[in-house]
């Protein structure tokens, strides 16, 4: 599975009606593993994004699926990162000439 970080902001609807956001957390980790994804952590931030989810998916077209998905809501807008673990970096890095 690859990994990919999510970088979350709430929307003005988002905002709005933030109480429901756990909730609106619990449909968006079933819809991911319903798409063979896992959602491994999350944290609400300070800073620049609000929220930051560190996902796994079985590919890049999961992946964006459910980042689309998760726009379409109208909570939340994000930006996706592939995130390459330590092991790949290392091999990556052994490459260059």
């Amino acid at each position: 599975m690859t990994t990919y970080i999510m970088l979350l902001n709430w929307t003005d609807a988002g905002v709005k009606s933030v109480h429901d956001s756990p909730s609106r957390l619990d449909t968006a980790k079933k819809q991911l593993a319903e798409m063979g994804g896992e959602m491994k952590a999350f944290y609400l931030t300070m800073g620049e994004y609000d929220m930051v989810a560190v996902c796994e998916a079985p590919d890049d077209a999961v992946a964006a699926r459910f980042a689309m998905q998760l726009g379409m809501g109208g909570n939340v807008r994000s930006r996706t990162l592939k995130a390459f673990p330590e092991g790949a970096y290392r091999e990556i890095i052994a490459t260059l000439a």
